[in-house]
């Protein structure tokens, strides 16, 4: 098994689109007529992110009248370290967008977080050699 995609709504969708096309790096490509807009983002030739604007708000099915609707925690991406990874700091460093580092316990591995909206976290993590700094 492998994950497919990740369908984000968001009321900021040209902001959210270009932070995942400028930042992260994936390419803003083709997408179905669906009568909500949105863009999917790929990597490596696949539609990995799928952004699909907020146009009203979530009503659960089953006819529940509450506002309330599932949601995702975050999307974790895993950067290679090296190149990759100083490319993508650098990044988030010019466009000034505010991240938080944080090292994985007992682990060579390092996380970045990146809170894109109000409920929608986005993490990098990559491997690095032990007691190297990210």
């Amino acid at each position: 098994m492998q994950l497919d995609h990740v369908t984000l709504v968001t009321h900021d969708l040209e902001g959210t689109c270009r932070f995942f096309r400028d930042i992260v790096g994936l390419d803003d490509g083709p997408r179905p007529l669906f009568r909500v807009d949105g863009h999917w983002l790929y990597a490596n030739g696949r539609p990995v992110i799928h952004l699909v604007d907020a146009t009203g708000p979530a009503r659960l099915s089953g006819g529940s009248s509450a506002l309330v609707a599932p949601r995702i925690d975050h999307v974790a991406f895993r950067v290679a370290p090296g190149v990759e990874w100083r490319a993508l700091v650098e990044r988030l460093a010019a466009h000034r967008v505010p991240y938080q580092l944080t090292e994985v316990p007992a682990s060579a591995e390092v996380q970045l977080f990146v809170a894109l909206a109000p409920g929608v976290v986005v993490e990098f993590v990559t491997s690095l050699p032990v007691g190297a700094a990210a």
